[in-house]
């Protein structure tokens, strides 16, 4: 498979800063949506921005990259909100991801399963079900043991501050990406087995829905 992917050369970068927040007064229900700010916010094409929403709740508490930025207006990259709630009100923050997480040594993810809403009827003779909600995303890691590793200090600032935080992954160099906010826990408690690595584990629970573009 020509687009098959490893883990391996994957960067992830946690969120260092958050600029200030910005009034968002309209997303367009469009393909890609753009939104619309209050005053001019100075993004320019390729920033990353957080946004809050209230309305148009397929956008809210999530990460987006910008695609095209003029004035008072964004669009978001690929985001098709065609058929997306009607946006009331939200906030949109631009994001700087300055800090590397190098020490991970492996990764696995859970959640993101539904629950199933029962449709049935007494007019009909079978069962029948709807998705409801998915449950919580998580991504959960062993990370070398390092108390002076500066992305394992973050992440740990992160769980004591029970802060939300953004995260970009990079597979390989120029290679597809996905952005997420979450929060994070990590303690820094070192693990492991005898004559072996002695790691220390991570979460990150997401609270919205990942982004995902091609490079």
């Amino acid at each position: 498979m020509a687009n098959a992917k490893k883990w391996s050369q994957v960067a992830i970068a946690m969120q260092s800063a958050l600029a200030a927040t910005v009034a968002i007064s309209a997303v367009t229900k469009a393909s890609p949506g753009v939104a619309t700010t209050g005053s001019a916010h100075g993004y320019t094409t390729g920033d990353f921005v957080f946004i809050s929403a209230q309305g148009m709740r397929q956008i809210d508490n999530r990460v987006f990259r910008i695609s095209a930025a003029a004035g008072s207006s964004f669009t978001l990259e690929g985001e098709d909100t065609t058929l997306y709630d009607t946006f009331s009100s939200g906030t949109v923050q631009k994001i700087t991801f300055g800090t590397s997480v190098t020490t991970a040594t492996s990764l696995s993810s859970s959640g993101g399963n539904y629950d199933f809403i029962d449709t049935t009827t007494i007019h009909g003779n079978a069962k029948s079900q709807m998705p409801g909600l998915a449950n919580a995303i998580n991504f959960e890691f062993d990370n070398i043991w390092d108390v002076s590793d500066a992305g394992l200090i973050a992440m740990k600032a992160a769980s004591d501050q029970q802060g939300q935080r953004a995260f970009k992954f990079t597979f390989g160099t120029g290679g597809q990406i996905m952005v997420f906010a979450g929060y994070v826990g990590a303690n820094l408690l070192p693990g492991g087995a005898a004559q072996q690595l002695v790691t220390t584990k991570a979460a990150i629970t997401l609270n919205g829905s990942p982004s995902y573009y091609a490079a």
